[in-house]
């Protein structure tokens, strides 16, 4: 299996996971010229929420988790950004950036506001 279609499974892992926690999916694999973000969900609250996704298939590939160095959060931060701005939501709004784990034993581990906005 190619790693785009991998991907794009294990996205739709996360996405299954976050509906079932009571959010609701606003968009999947959004690009803009800054990047791209994996899931963009709104939460219970309304908090809009940009979520990286990542899948290790074992120990040897380290965690998922730590995936998301500080360049990655920099792109993320620009690409929310952007698409905040574009789409217009009212100011105000709540937003945070969440990362999702997965493990190639199936097992999800959600971090919430895992990382603060980064210029």
């Amino acid at each position: 299996m190619n790693k785009r279609r991998l991907g794009a499974e294990y996205e739709s892992m996360a996405a299954d996971y976050l509906t079932g926690q009571g959010y609701r999916i606003v968009e999947q694999n959004y690009r803009n010229h800054f990047g791209e973000i994996d899931l963009i969900a709104k939460d219970r609250d309304g908090t809009l929420v940009y979520c990286e996704i990542k899948y290790r298939s074992g120990a040897a590939s380290g965690d998922p988790l730590e995936a998301v160095d500080r360049k990655k959060q920099r792109r993320i931060s620009r690409t929310a950004e952007y698409h905040y701005a574009y789409y217009g939501h009212e100011a105000g709004l709540p937003c945070r950036f969440d990362v999702i784990g997965i493990y190639a034993d199936g097992n999800i581990r959600h971090i919430k506001n895992a990382f603060e906005f980064i210029w």
